[in-house]
């Protein structure tokens, strides 16, 4: 175990010669980076590096390593005990940390230029400089209004009761003017949803680039500490965003928005905490909030991810299923279990990728092997 967590310098160089020519000669334009490692004997100058390739061995090395942490599973009773509580745990875990686990993902618009409005640019975060790469604070290794704000407040205000109506289309088509008579963001002309939102780490860096746009942001999450989280943040603006509370595996409830509405929804870090039978329901009705030509932006953890290699024996779920000590789950993909899963919901792939980097520690000179997957998915025109 410890071989394959604590690579010695030697055992990176090794892998660094298996990095294909066209990541070795030039940089690779982005996304997912550009500090690109060709000189093995730089390997501790930075924390980490992109596009790197494991040699077979490590493949193999890491194949074995998630058979053996998955062999002894969870027993079925206890999983439903889990998962009938899988709101309390979240709760404890932003009760715990509050909204200092994990940073800002000021890296967004460089890797998902797709949340930004036409034309809109002021108060966009610097983009990423050539060789600063991603950082992925998600690696759990370890006053008054105006009166359009008081208009925009008081559609919120009417939110529960609108969450009480069925819209009637499922197509993705527009919604008749006499099934949703008002929702907040309803004026908006670009509208991104963020599912499974936490403290806001997407969500604030969004609000502070949209907020002279005519754009909206809607999130919500599974746990109501978080959203509580979220609203109280000085810079959360009810006249640009709508947060709630919402199971995004709860097919019964309702959107405060109607189908055919959402310009972009933003999925980073959370498809991965939905038990796997329910990952294909989740999309398929997400899907259906989207406008055609709308998109689904999605970063999750990868296949033989540092932290999957760490899961001990016993907190298996299922396959490449873990729960974590905090009552927590996590699932790690691959590309094509993200492509099968986005497609068999009708939209089509703009990108999927697979991200391996190489986090460094460079006090104790140990490398890790990090892997995330990042894609893009369209609803057809």
């Amino acid at each position: 175990m410890r071989e394959m967590l604590k690579f010695t310098a030697l055992a990176v160089v090794h892998g660094v010669r298996h990095i294909p020519c066209r990541f070795q000669s030039g940089r690779p334009p982005a996304p997912l980076g550009a500090r690109i490692l060709t000189n093995p004997d730089d390997i501790f100058q930075h924390n980490m590096w992109d596009h790197v390739q494991w040699s077979p061995e490590q493949i193999q090395k890491a194949r074995q390593i998630a058979e053996e942490n998955s062999r002894e599973r969870i027993p079925a009773e206890e999983q439903v005990r889990y998962d009938r509580e899988a709101k309390r745990y979240w709760n404890e875990f932003y009760k715990m940390h509050q909204n200092k686990f994990f940073k800002d993902r000021q890296w967004l618009f460089s890797e998902f230029p797709e949340l930004l409005p036409q034309g809109c640019e002021v108060g966009c975060p610097p983009r990423r400089q050539v060789g600063e790469g991603i950082v992925c604070p998600e690696s759990r290794v370890h006053e008054q209004t105006s009166g359009g704000d008081q208009q925009e407040g008081s559609l919120i205000d009417k939110h529960d009761a609108i969450r009480e109506e069925q819209w009637n289309s499922t197509d993705g088509s527009a919604v008749k003017p006499h099934t949703v008579t008002a929702f907040p963001g309803q004026h908006a002309s670009f509208r991104i949803l963020e599912v499974g939102c936490g403290v806001g780490n997407s969500v604030f860096p969004i609000i502070n680039t949209i907020r002279s746009s005519d754009a909206f942001l809607y999130c919500f999450d599974f746990s109501s500490r978080a959203i509580q989280l979220v609203k109280e943040h000085p810079d959360y603006d009810p006249a640009v965003c709508h947060a709630f509370v919402q199971d995004v595996c709860d097919d019964a409830s309702v959107f405060p928005f109607p189908p055919g509405s959402l310009d972009v929804i933003l999925m980073v870090f959370v498809l991965s905490s939905v038990c796997p039978e329910r990952m294909q329901e989740v999309l398929n009705r997400l899907a259906t909030y989207l406008k055609n030509g709308g998109t689904i932006l999605f970063r999750d953890y990868g296949r033989y991810d540092l932290s999957q290699l760490r899961f001990k024996k016993g907190q298996c779920m299922s396959e490449n299923f873990y729960m974590r000590q905090d009552g927590t789950c996590v699932y790690f993909f691959t590309k094509d279990e993200v492509s099968r899963l986005f497609t068999n919901a009708g939209l089509e792939e703009i990108q999927n990728l697979e991200d391996r980097r190489l986090q460094v520690n460079r006090r104790k000179k140990v490398v890790m092997h990090r892997v995330w997957t990042q894609s893009k998915y369209q609803k057809p025109l």
